[in-house]
């Protein structure tokens, strides 16, 4: 059962940055492709980011592009979403996801393990 925790979330005025961390300690990640999600308070879950399972291949949303950076470190178990420039509009909880294989999605529904969750809250 792969069990995914994030870390990293908290506030920050806008132009700032963050780190998010997403981990699984009791199996490797390295035979899944990750992603990154977030939703707004009234709004709908909505892509971030996604790599593939040897970060070989990296996909973003246009309202990210040349600001957040997705990374992984296989060694480490652990999944990154590196955030710059933060907007207010960029407040939302943000989840990672895995799918079990190489490729990665930009669709939620094609992922079937999920973490719980960070707040990111950017303030003006």
């Amino acid at each position: 059962q792969v069990q995914l925790v994030e870390s990293g979330g908290g506030s920050v005025q806008a132009g700032g940055s963050l780190r998010l961390s997403c981990a699984d300690s009791g199996r490797t990640l390295s035979t899944y492709a990750m992603g990154w999600f977030r939703q707004a308070p009234g709004k709908e879950r909505e892509f971030v980011a996604a790599t593939s399972w040897n970060g070989g291949r990296s996909s973003y949303a246009d309202s990210v592009k040349g600001r957040f950076t997705i990374s992984r470190d296989n060694a480490k178990n652990t999944l990154y979403l590196q955030m710059n420039s933060l907007r207010p509009e960029d407040t939302a909880v943000y989840y990672c996801a895995a799918v079990p294989g190489p490729s990665p999605s930009d669709h939620d529904r094609d992922y079937p393990y999920w973490g719980q969750g960070t707040q990111v809250t950017v303030s003006s």
